[in-house]
């Protein structure tokens, strides 16, 4: 069996986990999408300086976006943050320059390896090169099947996490995987992370955006409704995140991939990325 990657990128500690957590839980609503600092501190009981880290470093990876609050009255507006799901309030200008970076490293690989145009259309094809490559820096080693339209992510570097603290882990990776393929643009989405009967065990299942598309952050893991496992490798404990009322770390790499041929693959007959 081959070993999992190493923990790095937005879920490789649980406090990026619980602030995720908490900004896709305000992205769903309708009156309030986005958080201060000071809500996301007093929710996760993390020092605001911490959280404020944790938001640049989001932000510098392209899964969180910032934005102004507009007053009507006197004082500094607040910087208010939201999840880069896609949508036209939250998209982020990183995430939509690295897709564009993993299509133009998607097609080098391709002409290198003189690939057959793939079935899916050029779209769902970018929207996989910047799939994988999220994969990729977040130390999966995914498998592409375009025929079953699912990415085989076992196994899961992220398999020491303890079962309690896996619904929300899966939860927040679903929802950026599908901000991902949002900002990449096309037909694609993420529907859901299937069960498993091991912890090491991850498979990603595809939908067209038109078909039955998981909301982004609803915590609908699987078919049969029971969360999966994408955890944390850290010894940082995750407690449930405590929401927030309408009142009111460390470097990880997240980089661009090189010039070489990607360690993932393609059952569909078409490559993706380079790492």
């Amino acid at each position: 069996m081959a070993s999992a990657g190493p923990i790095c990128g937005p879920i490789s500690s649980s406090s990026r986990v619980r602030i995720l957590h908490l900004l896709f839980e305000a992205s769903t609503s309708q009156t309030r999408p986005r958080r201060t600092i000071g809500e996301l501190s007093e929710a996760t009981a993390l020092h605001p300086n911490t959280v404020r880290e944790h938001l640049q470093r989001r932000i510098e990876g392209g899964y969180v976006v910032q934005g102004t609050e507009h007053r009507s009255t006197r004082g500094r507006p607040r910087a208010l943050y939201s999840a880069a799901t896609g949508a036209p309030d939250a998209s982020s200008p990183v995430a939509k320059q690295k897709a564009d970076d993993a299509a133009r490293r998607g097609d080098l690989l391709r002409r290198i390896l003189q690939s057959d145009p793939s079935g899916l259309g050029r779209n769902a094809t970018y929207q996989l090169d910047a799939f994988v490559e999220h994969l990729e820096e977040s130390g999966f080693e995914p498998i592409v099947d375009e025929d079953s339209l699912t990415v085989e992510l076992t196994p899961c570097p992220h398999a020491a996490a303890r079962p309690e603290h896996r619904p929300m882990l899966c939860q927040v990776h679903l929802g950026l995987m599908q901000g991902v393929l949002a900002q990449a643009g096309g037909p694609l989405t993420a529907r859901c992370v299937r069960s498993a009967t091991r912890p090491d065990e991850c498979t990603v299942e595809l939908d067209p955006v038109t078909g039955s598309a998981t909301r982004i952050g609803s915590g609908s893991v699987s078919p049969t409704g029971s969360a999966t496992r994408i955890g944390s490798g850290s010894a940082d404990p995750i407690g449930p995140a405590t929401r927030i009322g309408s009142g009111s770390g460390s470097a990880d790499p997240v980089g661009s991939a090189s010039e070489i041929p990607s360690r993932s693959e393609s059952r569909g007959g078409v490559a993706h990325g380079l790492a």
